[in-house]
């Protein structure tokens, strides 16, 4: 893509509305639009790296046997009171409308009621089970407070899978291999190393659930990390019966600040049993379906990385989820030839399958065209010039890079060949 051709401009200062650095950032390089508090647009920059997030974990839960679907974000109340929690005081982030025809709806902020609700329409044999489903859909909460940026929206998109299983030994079975599944989202995304499983409480159902928390100095969990195993507590259950039952040494603790990216939960039969959601055996008998729920936030995600590797410069993007793999920046001086040059260039890194955003503006300075590719954050930043041309080639520098080297053309062509 060209850069002369981006509708969305960067920006020099920092928004005054925004005090995370995840949004300060993302706004001035023109990933993201606000348009009211905890809701934000997603431009085209940003929408490359949100679909980028969105297919490695589409392509995770498809290996792991899940079907995608997608739902309505409107929801039936009467669903929802067949558990309890279509009341406010159960729960209290509920976006509801009135029905011009009468009555009310609401803006899903989970979907284990509706999805129930569905399969009952599908499943009611032994031989229908064990089936995992999950969709890629926004949520709405409506969060007392949002000012931190995409980590904590009104309006988020979210991946939400859930199983559903003859029993608990064949949920536990699904339910570990989600911890696997969930440790390769997290390393493809580029923040594996900062992420850990962390024990948090479990409810009805199980002694533990299972968040994956992303250590990082802004991060508004506290969590307590053993490096070695790589398992971290989180604080609300940590204490010396906890860390004695999952075999941790208080002694090689140390607690940290961390964001949470995804969780796991054992639903058991919470859900089912209200909304009458059961299967038949071999011998005729009814059991209620036991159930599991796993989540993750794409556009927290997204918030998560730029807290966490941003630099002074601005955003620095993984290679996976960059919304371009190199930023080529034309600094012609005004020379035709030159900008003619890098223009064929271009075309050949496109035809070699890179991709590639162009600057090729010319009515701006080097200096700003440096500040708005460290800004950006792409992966790689090839540079064609004088200079350049002069030493034999283009100069090549990583993002996070402190040094730049000088390769031909044909070299670096065959560098980012995809």
């Amino acid at each position: 893509m060209k850069q002369s051709q981006l509708f969305t401009k960067t920006r020099h200062e920092i928004p005054t509305d925004e005090v995370a650095k995840n949004a300060q950032l993302l706004v001035r390089a023109g990933y993201i639009h606000k348009e009211v508090a905890g809701a934000y647009s997603f431009l085209p920059l940003g929408l490359r790296v949100l679909s980028k997030i969105n297919n490695i974990i589409r392509e995770e839960m498809n290996s792991a046997g899940g079907q995608e679907i997608y739902m309505t974000a409107l929801q039936n109340p009467e669903t929802w009171q067949a558990t309890g929690r279509w009341d406010d005081k159960v729960v209290d982030n509920w976006f509801k409308s009135e029905l011009k025809a009468g009555g009310q709806v609401g803006f899903g902020f989970t979907h284990e009621e509706p999805l129930t609700a569905l399969v009952k329409h599908h499943i009611s044999s032994y031989r229908d089970l064990p089936v995992f489903i999950y969709q890629i859909q926004t949520k709405f909460r409506n969060e007392m407070r949002a000012k931190s940026g995409l980590l904590r929206g009104r309006e988020f998109l979210m991946k939400d899978l859930y199983s559903f299983s003859r029993g608990e030994a064949e949920h536990q079975i699904f339910y570990d291999k989600m911890k696997e599944v969930y440790n390769r989202v997290y390393e493809r995304l580029g923040i594996g190393e900062k992420t850990f499983i962390t024990f948090s409480s479990g409810g009805s159902f199980a002694k533990f659930s299972h968040e994956f928390q992303t250590i990082m100095p802004s991060g508004e969990d506290s969590i307590y990390v053993d490096y070695d195993k790589k398992l971290a507590v989180n604080e609300e259950v940590y204490t010396d019966e906890v860390l004695s039952n999952i075999g941790l040494d208080k002694n090689k603790m140390q607690k940290v600040n961390a964001a949470e990216v995804g969780n796991i939960f054992t639903l058991g039969t919470k859900f089912s049993k209200p909304l009458d959601l059961v299967y038949t055996d071999e011998k005729g008998a009814t059991h209620p379906i036991f159930m599991g729920s796993y989540g993750i936030g794409l556009s927290r995600i997204m918030g998560v990385i730029v807290e966490l590797f941003a630099d002074d410069g601005g955003i620095v993007w993984p290679e996976s989820v960059a919304p371009f793999k190199v930023h080529l920046l034309s600094l012609d001086g005004g020379d035709d030839e030159l900008q003619k040059e890098a223009e064929e260039f271009y075309i050949s890194l496109c035809k070699r399958g890179v991709e590639v955003l162009f600057d090729d503006r010319r009515d701006i300075s080097a200096g700003e065209k440096f500040s708005d590719a460290d800004l950006i954050g792409i992966p790689w930043r090839v540079v064609m010039s004088k200079r350049s041309r002069e030493a034999g080639g283009v100069e090549v520098k990583a993002r996070n890079g402190a040094e730049s080297t000088v390769m031909s053309i044909e070299e670096v062509l065959n560098k980012f060949n995809s």
